[in-house]
């Protein structure tokens, strides 16, 4: 089980972004059951650093649950769910209908969104600590098409700054992630040049250039050890490799770190949008000037209809303190807290879990 701390994140939300997210809850929670269980989870590296803080917690308080998590990517926690090998799976790519439809005959699977992060392009360049890139440029250095880091596109954007004659090295992930799902859909969307090459968005694409790694601490550690290197991972993880990230320009036109509050401002614009079964595409270039243009929700995977009653109340119980409590844990960690509107629906769909078609929580 992943008990470590992550580390602070920079860009804590200012008070009027949290204002409107959901924090610690006064509503009535159920309690878990007094059974010894283990609860069988896999899925998404990108909310990891949030669910071992997350489990380390509710185990303190309640010592019968424990939880073994794997975080080997949101392709494989899907994969996971659908096989019925574990518990609860996690992914920050909502399941497509030809997943759905993979499911077991009969069965409904729900995503209950847990918090949002942002998606940040980290970058290595010896003596440069500040960069603005646009969805041209990020677009094109993922293709191969720019090569080097003075490349006179990105020298457009970097007024006075002293940019090397460096080769660039793209790291992107090998393996199924929601993270790369997100970073796709930016750059299909941003990236006329992307648009063009048809590769397209999704967990997995055919990368034209580059190395892999696996998971997010693994592009990391492969930018963070090779000068001129480029990649993308969840907010935290830069912040736990102490990398710098790329401020990137918004629909608005404004260059926006990554950070908290910028994700909070993306999801509140795409509030009006939100889904009933609460698939949300990633949130790519929504409006306003503090908006960081790369945001996505990160959900549990779990059946609506639970075979065992114990692990059932349990999975309910637990979900629904991280819908509240847990909330507030959120921002140091770098994660941006739910909206409140989406933390009130969250916890409504938990009402519908059953078990044996009998509910957990009436």
């Amino acid at each position: 089980m992943g008990a470590c701390r992550g580390a602070s994140s920079p860009g804590a939300s200012s008070a009027a972004s949290s204002a409107s997210s959901a924090a610690p809850s006064a509503v009535s929670i159920p309690s878990p059951t007094a059974a010894q269980v283990t609860l069988q989870g896999a899925g998404a590296t990108f909310p990891k650093p949030l669910y071992d803080v997350w489990f380390q917690t509710y185990t303190g308080k309640y010592g019968n649950v424990q939880f073994n998590y794997q975080a080997i990517g949101s392709g494989g926690g899907i994969t996971q769910i659908t096989q019925q090998t574990v518990d609860f799976g996690a992914s920050d790519a909502a399941l497509q209908d030809a997943e759905i439809a993979k499911l077991p005959t009969g069965s409904k699977m729900l995503h209950i969104p847990t918090a949002l992060g942002a998606v940040v392009v980290i970058y290595n360049i010896p003596g440069v600590t500040d960069l603005n890139l646009d969805g041209d440029t990020v677009g094109k250095i993922f293709l191969g098409k720019i090569t080097k880091w003075n490349d006179p596109a990105i020298a457009a954007l970097n007024s006075g700054a002293t940019l090397p004659d460096q080769a660039i090295l793209v790291v992107h992930r090998s393996d199924g992630s929601g993270t790369t799902n997100a970073f796709t859909a930016y750059v299909n969307t941003a990236s006329a040049d992307w648009k063009a090459s048809g590769i397209g968005a999704g967990k997995e694409v055919k990368w034209p250039v580059g190395q892999g790694a696996d998971k997010n601490d693994g592009v990391a550690a492969g930018v963070k050890n090779t000068p001129g290197a480029v990649g993308y991972v969840e907010l935290q993880y830069a912040a736990q490799a102490k990398l710098t990230s790329a401020k990137l320009k918004n629909a608005d036109g404004k260059f926006v770190a990554g950070s908290t509050a910028a994700v909070t401002a993306a999801a509140n614009a795409a509030l009006p949008t939100f889904p009933a079964d609460f698939r949300q595409a990633p949130i790519i270039n929504g409006p306003g000037p503090d908006t960081y243009p790369i945001a996505a929700y990160t959900y549990l995977l779990l059946y609506q209809d639970q075979k065992d009653k114990d692990k059932g109340s349990d999975i309910v119980a637990f979900t629904a303190w991280a819908l509240t409590d847990g909330q507030a844990l959120e921002e140091s960690l770098g994660f941006a807290p739910l909206p409140k509107d989406v933390q009130t629906k969250a916890l409504a769909a938990l009402h519908t879990v059953t078990s044996g078609g009998s509910p957990i929580w009436p």
